[in-house]
């Protein structure tokens, strides 16, 4: 972006932050106090908030494919590669072919050239599919070897795909059981402290529940956990319950039915609850 006259001054947005000139030419440490409402820096602070904003919808975009396993057409991923927060987002993302198999890290998106990618062979490689999915990491059966090729690549995702933590379905849980205590019983002595977090998680609350939905397979599944009911106040205490998953309808399904994805997403989200409790009350009463 070029430089904008703002007073006897010049100013100019660079990585990220406004930048000051004076009429000279002469770049200044920080641009001055009196400046503050000239329109060409309200504009570009403006324009800097929804850069931000636009950044974190990409993000926030890219997981919910990853989430939801979906394909995208190579087409659109050629449309968005050119904006610099739709590249950073999906830059090194590992992407899977139709048939499942890993095809590679995502290097580059060309509307004639097709996908380009670094292989699990570390070549440089050019695919042309008419789609491509951005898997879950629980659904990687080679999820470790990856990671340690990631790491010899120096492959910084800005989405959290391989590094995700995940959570498999232990093979002894009974497959008729519809809930997991495995971080119930998580002590939070007031209960907006506990709300607080959910929303600090980026999740929802929903009649005394934290939820987080996800649709695998083409099904809408809801994980849950009981966190208290918001009654405007929130002083009294509370604790996490149990993890369970609902069906559309409300029925609570058996670990069965469960698929992985979704049964790793709610344990996420109850680890992440758990883990903010008031440990200080714990140590005590132990």
């Amino acid at each position: 972006m070029g430089w904008d006259r703002a007073g006897d001054y010049e100013v100019a947005l660079e990585a990220g932050k406004v930048v000051c000139r004076n009429g000279k030419g002469r770049r200044l440490k920080s641009v001055p106090a009196k400046l503050k409402d000239d329109p060409a820096v309200v504009g570009l602070r403006q324009l800097i908030e929804w850069l931000e904003r636009h950044e974190r919808q990409c993000l926030t975009e890219v997981e919910q494919w990853m989430v939801r396993s979906l394909p995208v057409p190579t087409a659109v991923l050629a449309q968005l590669w050119p904006d610099p927060a739709w590249q950073a987002a999906l830059r090194d993302v590992v992407v899977t072919g139709a048939d499942g198999g890993v095809a590679g890290f995502l290097r580059d998106v060309d509307p004639d050239r097709g996908i380009g990618l670094v292989d699990l062979d570390g070549d440089t490689v050019r695919i042309t599919p008419d789609a491509v999915s951005v898997p879950h990491p629980v659904l990687l059966d080679d999820l470790d070897e990856l990671r340690e090729f990631a790491v010899e690549l120096g492959v910084g995702q800005h989405v959290e795909q391989l590094f995700r933590e995940v959570w498999r379905r232990p093979s002894g849980l009974a497959q008729d059981a519809t809930s997991v205590d495995t971080y119930a019983g998580g002590v939070f002595k007031e209960l907006r402290f506990l709300h607080g977090r959910v929303t600090q998680l980026g999740y929802k609350s929903r009649g005394g529940y934290a939820v987080c939905p996800v649709i695998e397979d083409g099904v809408s599944v809801e994980a849950r956990i009981w966190i208290g009911e918001n009654d405007g106040y929130g002083e009294y205490d509370t604790e996490t319950g149990p993890l369970s998953w609902t069906d559309p309808t409300g029925r609570a399904l058996t670990a069965a039915e469960v698929g992985p994805v979704a049964w790793s997403e709610g344990m996420r989200m109850a680890a992440a609850l758990y883990a903010g409790r008031d440990v200080e009350d714990e140590e005590r009463a132990a």
